[in-house]
């Protein structure tokens, strides 16, 4: 089978090209639910190698082909290991041409792949770097300038998705790592980080903590307390007390508003809740002061349920759907306040970024959702019934009273207040397309061009960017 698609993306020809050789560019391009995670991206476009992870510990390798190669203008690259070679038999050739409105990229794939398997992945690729371009036309001279930045928690889907999110738009990412370091990296013990951690560093991004997704017995609530409090605090110290750090971009989350505030609308200027997550998630907050009271810009992120194809709860709710036992948790009347992962993403960016994004911010989408509302568009997608309520007691059962109270039935009806004011603009402010995009519901920018199989010479290859 032969697969030809084309879209265009809103930058010149010279930028596209330099994004896709940055580091980065794979983990941005890699679909979600596409069962591949990047393990290696290729140094060059002419003759590197990237490794991409499959269940069961299984690789699939890439190779460029030198031979296709045309600077600024295309790439191909060959899967090279077995058994994929054989079984996919597959070629992806990138050409990039000019076009009126930005650069015009051209994806010919060559594989014995169903073309409807193929489908889906190059509708991510597509929206991705579309709107990546555009997150980068908006930010402007905010990113004229490349920094340095740290970040903690870069194994993490939210983290992972910033570091390559900042890697293309030609940043130096730093990862601070607690254990064996490699290139690039820094070794951050928590609870005793070196003197000169952050030495050289323009700004920090700090994402690392517990799980919070989990039992709420004690041992997990004390480790959700202790991988955030503590840690942050001493990252505050640091940033107070080296010259080149201007700014500390902190997750936090919606949880400070409580597990049950009704129908109120939660803005950064709402009453603080009660309950365990509202007392951490205070004091982590409260963990920055250092760092405030040094003069740097601080940023505290109160995130949402973000909607991660990898990570929280939508993949288990995507199992519980695919068995025909989707439903909305009791009546279905609680509001959730949720962000899409690209979203949050690009807030993390533009809070370490631009000098206006200061203090408490609600990381949330501008359209919250009672909680049938959102099982009936995830049903929809997935073309599964969402008539079968789910009882109390079922995340009860997998998260305890308390856990189940905090999380699963939480009630919070949060609005980025803030975001507005500060003219934030949402890849997804509605939750339907939101999750197309983290499960393979879009559709191709152009219908793809498919022909029987040529000939079957030459080598055939592995997607990369």
């Amino acid at each position: 089978m032969s697969f030809t698609t084309q879209h265009v993306v809103p930058a010149p020809r010279e930028e596209v090209w330099q994004w896709h050789t940055r580091p980065g560019a794979l983990a941005r391009l890699t679909a979600p639910f596409g069962f591949m995670s990047p393990l290696q991206q290729a140094e060059s476009l002419a003759d590197g190698t990237s490794v991409l992870s499959l269940p069961g510990g299984l690789k699939w390798v890439a190779r460029h082909d030198l031979s296709r190669y045309q600077p600024r203008r295309s790439f191909a690259d060959v899967c090279i290991n077995a058994p994929f070679r054989s079984l996919a038999n597959w070629r992806h050739e990138h050409l990039f041409e000019d076009h009126p409105e930005g650069t015009l990229i051209t994806d010919k794939v060559d594989t014995r792949i169903p073309t409807g398997a193929v489908e889906s992945v190059f509708a991510y690729r597509q929206q991705q770097l579309i709107e990546d371009f555009r997150f980068a036309q908006r930010l402007g001279e905010l990113n004229a300038e490349p920094r340095t930045i740290a970040i903690t928690g870069t194994h993490g889907t939210v983290g992972a998705a910033v570091a390559a999110q900042l890697g293309t738009l030609g940043h130096t990412v730093v990862p601070l790592v607690r254990s064996s370091p490699g290139a690039g990296e820094r070794l951050w013990r928590p609870n005793i980080p070196a003197k000169d951690l952050l030495e050289g560093i323009d700004v920090l991004i700090h994402l690392a903590g517990e799980p919070i997704f989990g039992r709420f017995n004690s041992a997990h609530k004390e480790a959700i307390r202790d991988s955030r409090v503590g840690p942050t605090h001493l990252l505050a110290q640091l940033v107070a007390q080296t010259p080149s750090v201007s700014a500390m971009v902190c997750a936090s989350a919606i949880g400070i508003y409580g597990p049950d505030r009704g129908d109120e609308d939660l803005t950064e200027e709402s009453e603080r809740g009660d309950g365990f997550l509202a007392d951490v998630v205070g004091a982590w907050e409260e963990a920055c002061a250092p760092a405030r009271e040094a003069g740097k810009r601080v940023v505290n992120l109160r995130t949402g349920i973000v909607q991660s194809a990898n990570a929280g709860i939508l993949p288990l709710l995507r199992a519980l759907f695919s068995t025909g036992l989707g439903g909305a948790f009791g009546k279905g009347t609680m509001w959730n306040s949720w962000v899409a992962q690209d979203d949050l993403s690009d807030m993390f960016v533009r809070a370490a970024l631009d000098p206006e994004w200061q203090g408490a911010i609600n990381a949330v989408s501008p359209q919250p959702v009672l909680n049938r509302d959102y099982v009936d568009a995830l049903g929809a997608l997935l073309h599964r019934p969402t008539f079968m309520p789910i009882p109390s007691i079922g995340p009860a059962l997998l998260l305890g009273k308390e856990g189940a109270r905090e999380l699963a039935l939480a009630n919070q009806k949060v609005v980025p207040s803030r975001l507005e004011n500060l003219g934030h603009v949402f890849r997804y402010p509605e939750l339907k397309p939101a999750l197309a995009h983290e499960l393979g519901g879009e559709q191709l920018v152009d219908a793809p061009t498919c022909a029987p199989e040529e000939d079957g010479s030459g080598s055939v290859g592995a997607g990369k960017d």
